[in-house]
């Protein structure tokens, strides 16, 4: 029983630290599109330089995770509890790459007007943002439902990119001066939509500790 009780606190502190990462995520996120939105280069290197604390939570996952599976030898869901906290960690820390790509975007720009109004890109964020905490709730709470839910709203962020690509290709051919930015901003939205994919890969992680199978939530 004690030993039970020391693994189950271990499992906790995996929880938590995969928590702390998707808060890190959607503020790295949100701070990134509003330096674009903005053009604040302070707020995008404030994403650049806290990405290593992102970096440091992966790892420390990793570390307590591995110590789980050598020292407590789980089997069954208790296995993949780990096994889980590891998929979920990695799709974190590369949902955090993108975001910190979006803010290496307007370091870029170095503070160049926009050559139009964003309104697709922040829509996407939002949108994206809450996949995350959808996803990462459906992990914390063991809910498959919730998990199938949020991957259908990946249709929307893919809509939102497509239709800004079609404005943005318009643009570029009426104003080819401005295509070096129109360049940029596709970038920005191709890294948000693919951090909405990753939030899929999250759900589906979700999934799979639920059932023992692993689903395609993008069918």
């Amino acid at each position: 029983m004690i030993r039970r009780k020391g693994f189950d606190r271990e499992l906790n502190q995996l929880r938590d630290l995969l928590l702390k990462m998707a808060e890190h995520v959607n503020t790295a996120l949100v701070d990134a599109i509003s330096s674009l939105k903005s053009g604040d280069l302070k707020l995008a290197q404030k994403v650049v330089s806290e990405d290593i604390q992102l970096n440091a939570m992966e790892e420390e996952i990793m570390e307590l995770g591995t110590k789980l599976i050598i020292t407590q030898q789980p089997v069954a869901k208790d296995l993949r509890r780990i096994i889980v906290a590891f998929k979920i960690s990695s799709d974190l820390e590369r949902m955090g790459d993108l975001a910190l790509d979006v803010a290496k975007v307007t370091l870029r720009m170095e503070g160049q007007k926009l050559i139009k109004p964003l309104v697709d890109i922040p829509r996407m964020g939002e949108i994206v943002k809450l996949m995350i905490d959808d996803s990462i709730t459906s992990y914390l709470d063991e809910n498959a439902d919730l998990a199938y839910k949020m991957a259908k709203t990946d249709d929307e962020v893919d809509e939102l990119y497509s239709h800004m690509i079609t404005d943005l290709y318009a643009l570029m051919v009426d104003h080819p001066q401005d295509a070096s930015q129109a360049m940029l901003l596709m970038l920005v939205g191709r890294y948000i939509e693919r951090i909405g994919d990753h939030a899929t890969n999250i759900g589906e992680s979700a999934v799979y500790l639920v059932t023992g199978k692993r689903p395609d939530l993008n069918q």
